[in-house]
């Protein structure tokens, strides 16, 4: 794929489609956050053990499918069987994890562009990174920037895929400060960073922002329109929300 030479975000990207609304990572939670008008979606994407990438947060199976266990021990024939919505709506439901390539086509077909997570399963960080890149890599018909809070993962997809937009994800600074953040995004062209909302402030965003860097910002539950408002006074681009019914029509 031959990326744009710049990248322009919109102010609301729904995380893992829209988690609060439907099951998190799932189609139906990517297609209700394209009928609320959303452009840009989130999803985590990790490798099944027959290596096919697929949309999941954890590297269990147990917080958010009636499985268990690892995902890297399962074929993705076994994960598709499992029921990926009973955790939301506390009933049985026909819900499965998808694979990356039909949120993909999903996404084409109604003009939803993409972040997509390097999620990957530990000592399986090339392999996800390999097999997300081959399916991403020709892809012209929307958006993809590729985010990582693993060093390895966003490492390995600035070499295989040096043309796309890419971000290094913090969620404190215990073992990377901001001068780590910056440095890391010059020598590796990263384009933008993610932030964990409790890590903004004004001079943390005017730094970054020196650096010519898109910054989004995401936060453990829903971000509400007083905390959006503040957040983009001071500069922040973009911001993943869980539900965005609040603050459509607002930015």
């Amino acid at each position: 794929m031959t990326q744009k030479k710049t990248l322009k975000l919109p102010k609301l990207i729904g995380h893992r489609g829209v988690k609060d609304l439907c099951p998190e990572n799932t189609l139906e939670s990517i297609a209700m956050a394209l009928e609320l008008g959303l452009t840009f979606i989130e999803i985590d994407v990790k490798i099944s053990k027959d290596k096919l990438p697929i949309l999941l947060h954890d590297d269990t199976l147990d917080r958010t499918t009636n499985g268990s266990g690892l995902v890297i021990d399962y074929d993705y024939e076994n994960i598709k069987k499992l029921d990926a919505g009973k955790f939301f709506y506390k009933k049985n439901t026909n819900i499965f994890v998808p694979k990356l390539e039909d949120t993909l086509n999903l996404c084409i077909n109604n003009n939803g562009n993409l972040n997509i997570e390097l999620k990957p399963n530990k000592n399986f960080e090339k392999e996800n990174t390999l097999q997300i890149y081959e399916l991403t890599k020709n892809i012209h018909q929307i958006d993809i920037f590729f985010s990582s809070f693993d060093m390895i993962s966003i490492l390995e997809i600035s070499k295989l895929y040096p043309q796309s937009f890419r971000s290094f994800l913090l969620d404190d600074f215990k073992e990377y400060n901001i001068d780590d953040l910056i440095n890391l995004s010059i020598n590796n062209d990263l384009k933008i960073c993610g932030l964990n909302i409790d890590l903004v402030s004004t001079d943390i965003i005017k730094k970054i922002k020196e650096s010519n860097m898109l910054i989004t910002v995401y936060s453990d539950k829903n971000i509400n329109l007083s905390n959006a408002n503040e957040i983009f006074s001071l500069g922040v681009d973009s911001i993943f929300i869980d539900n965005p019914r609040d603050l459509l029509g607002k930015f």
